[in-house]
């Protein structure tokens, strides 16, 4: 809740000098976060102005409801200092914005979140530098070690996680020093083991942040975005960035696995790495919101990253967050329409440009460079991964296409360029005689051509074990055998042990004439 109009007498106006002001620029221009302040600066034009606190989830069209923080008298330089904490509500997640007094009320340049972070008690750590990218998406922890991974992903079910009462079950928990929550215990007791058993091993963990349809109707009132649609493919929603209750929950759960995750005593484990939803670009399919344009989309999918953004960074200076997009990159998926998938290129640009004009933060990016064809493992053969700037697709193929688009100054964060995980690609392992080797020289294939580029932090293979229920792939490293009702390891199970070790040469060289190559250099990025 916003403060009262009483209140204004309250807030620190310093004149001139501010730092971090954009000159020649009016409106918000900086929001400095500290443990019991935020810190508005900005400028106001020569008609006056006045400033506005907004929700997470409010737009630059909720002001007229609002009462402002401060009224402006004349062209002048300003800093206002609020109380971060406003009752229950953390400012933390608020935004900022200016506006010309009535008649005309005209928003001055756009809503600015908070930039900076200062003076919080957190987790310092340095981010992790692990001996190599290999990694995969772990069924069997045991089995994960023993195959020498250096990365581990875990997909986290947040609509299972939250329960909205205090049950026998539930694991309380409290932020804001009173606001209480609760977690499903059990859930959360089976993610802290696998989080701390890999982390102990000194992998790096990355979270998958999901939101699947609940068979609980209040559940997903909560957690999945108002537009969801039940006829959605997979169950898989978008987060409910549009409501002030989705808005709590959703904060709530993020900042929950940030500080359960980045305790300095590593008591649960350490995770890393925070992935939001799944695919975006094909969110009808793996992020449903409805039916949507790409600008929708990209608004509420950058309310949801820069939410999990903060609550991560209250806990953590350096954990990260991804954005999470499938291979198709100057092209929509074709199974939908328009308001159905979205070209990845073009949801970033939106993405960064908008990102950049309310307060930039250091996201990045978790890509999924699966072969052109899922159902054909030789990605060598992409036809449709090109080294031109307007390929269609990125695959293993052209994957240096990525790593050079990041370069751009645009979208580089503090002058330097996002980051990017592989955190979920696979290669089909056909009924064919060939169908195993093909899928094991793949395999080879790409983790030759990631661990070349330098952009690239880690590739996590999906999957551990073949599903049945995976619409007819087989990606594992291990298959079923119907006939003993028992798990067999096929050919690339050996050859992703291998991938990191000094004995990779002789591992993969059963793949060269596969290929159809004779030495690795000539696919070198």
């Amino acid at each position: 809740m916003l403060p009262r109009q009483e209140t204004v007498l309250q807030l620190l106006l310093l004149v001139f000098g501010i730092p971090g002001l954009a000159l020649g620029q009016d409106g918000v221009t900086n929001v400095v976060a500290t443990p019991d302040q935020i810190i508005v600066s900005g400028r106001c034009p020569p008609s006056a102005c006045a400033v506005f606190e907004l929700a997470p989830f409010e737009t630059t069209t909720s002001v007229s409801a609002r009462q402002p923080l401060v009224v402006l008298k004349g062209q002048t330089n300003f800093s206002i200092r609020v109380p971060r904490q406003q009752r229950s509500v953390d400012r933390l997640y608020s935004s900022f914005v200016a506006v010309e007094p009535a008649p005309q009320t005209r928003v001055i340049g756009t809503n600015r979140f908070v930039e900076d972070f200062r003076g919080f008690s957190r987790n310092e750590e340095p981010f992790p530098v692990p001996a190599s990218k290999k990694g995969l998406q772990v069924q069997m922890v045991d089995d994960a070690l023993a195959l020498g991974i250096k990365h581990a992903a875990l997909n986290v079910n947040l609509s299972s996680l939250v329960v909205l009462t205090n049950e026998p079950a539930s694991l309380p928990w409290t932020r804001n020093g009173n606001e209480k929550l609760y977690f499903n215990a059990a859930r959360v007791q089976a993610l802290d083991r696998q989080v701390k058993t890999l982390s102990e091993s000194n992998v790096v963990i990355s979270l998958i942040l999901l939101s699947y349809a609940s068979s609980r109707a209040d559940i997903n009132k909560l957690m999945l975005h108002p537009g969801y649609d039940p006829k959605a493919p997979n169950h898989l929603g978008a987060f409910n960035t549009a409501t002030a209750d989705g808005v709590r929950h959703l904060s709530a759960s993020f900042e929950f696995l940030g500080e359960r995750y980045s305790r300095e005593d590593r008591l649960y484990g350490r995770a890393v790495n925070f992935i939001v939803g799944n695919e975006v670009n094909s969110h009808w399919f793996w992020y449903n919101m409805g039916h949507v344009s790409m600008e929708e989309l990209a608004e509420h999918y950058l309310r949801a990253v820069r939410i999990c953004h903060t609550a991560v960074r209250k806990y953590s200076a350096t954990g990260r967050v991804y954005l999470s997009l499938e291979h198709h990159w100057n092209m929509r998926y074709q199974g939908g329409d328009a308001r159905q998938s979205v070209s990845g290129r073009k949801l970033v640009d939106y993405f960064n440009q908008h990102a950049s004009a309310q307060g930039n933060f250091d996201w990045h990016i978790a890509f999924h460079p699966y072969p052109e064809n899922l159902f054909d493992c030789r990605t060598w053969n992409d036809k449709t991964a090109t080294f031109r700037d307007d390929t269609p697709r990125i695959t293993f193929k052209n994957l240096e296409i990525l790593t050079v688009y990041l370069q751009r100054p645009e979208l580089l964060y503090r002058g330097a360029p996002r980051r990017v995980i592989l955190s979920e690609q696979g290669f089909h392992s056909s009924s064919k005689p060939d169908g195993e080797r093909l899928q094991a020289a793949a395999y080879a294939y790409a983790y030759y051509r990631a661990a070349q580029l330098s952009g690239v932090d880690s590739f996590i293979l999906h999957r551990h074990v073949d599903h049945p229920a995976e619409g007819g792939l087989h990606l594992g490293l291990w298959r079923h055998d119907d006939a003993t009702s028992s798990l067999v390891k096929k050919p690339i199970y050996e050859v992703f042990r291998q991938a990191d070790t000094p004995n990779w040469e002789s591992a993969f060289a059963f793949a060269l004439p596969l290929i159809g190559i004779k030495s690795w250099d000539e696919i070198r990025p």
